[in-house]
């Protein structure tokens, strides 16, 4: 399964944004990174600049490689409705992140390790792609034998965050995804149109 594996907080400084979630490294360097550090004297980005950096740290923050990123642009400029907001409905969907929404794992990388390790049902039936797309309805639950794993317990007894496009049943260990979320709804700070216009040069 392709992964970004690199060192995490040099990404994060290099947004400026703790896109990994809570990171004491960052909050000690909270600059970008490079041997000059905080002295080095930048130049102003271009347009084309400002767009690449805004689809890196989408990709980043959501784990998924280049090539997955182009398909589903690629998908959501087929669907109708505005572009920027369909893109990142359809990876709001993505079983990985759907599992570290619903407060199952705390991280989307843990979330993607639960998923490939057999962890994880859709409808009833083990799915072991991260990448799996949700629908409307679809029931996401904790595999029987696995309900009692430390790294899933743990997760959800920190469980704190809810979201309006799901529903979280703590007896069955047990989401669905109601709907695809509102842009409004999703609390990553992504500008998504200037994807879109990265991707339409």
């Amino acid at each position: 399964m392709a992964r970004y594996t690199g060192p995490k907080t040099k990404i994060a400084r290099k947004f400026h944004e703790t896109i990994y979630g809570p990171d004491k490294n960052y909050e000690r360097k909270p600059y970008a990174p490079g041997m000059h550090g905080q002295n080095k004297r930048r130049g102003k980005i271009s347009e084309y600049g400002i767009q690449l950096q805004e689809k890196q740290k989408a990709k980043y923050t959501y784990g998924i490689l280049e090539r997955q990123f182009v398909k589903i642009y690629e998908e959501a400029s087929r669907r109708g409705g505005i572009t920027g907001e369909v893109l990142l409905q359809l990876i709001e969907s993505r079983l990985d992140n759907v599992v570290y929404r619903l407060g199952i794992a705390r991280s989307r990388a843990q979330a993607r390790q639960l998923v490939s390790h057999r962890h994880i049902t859709v409808n009833g039936a083990v799915v072991n792609i991260p990448s799996y797309s949700l629908k409307e309805g679809d029931i996401v639950s904790v595999r029987e034998r696995s309900k009692s794993l430390e790294v899933i317990t743990d997760s959800l007894a920190s469980r704190s965050t809810s979201y309006p496009w799901l529903e979280w049943d703590d007896n069955a260990m047990a989401g669905k995804f109601m709907n695809y979320p509102q842009r409004a709804d999703i609390p990553e700070n992504i500008n998504e149109q200037l994807i879109v216009e990265l991707y339409s040069k």
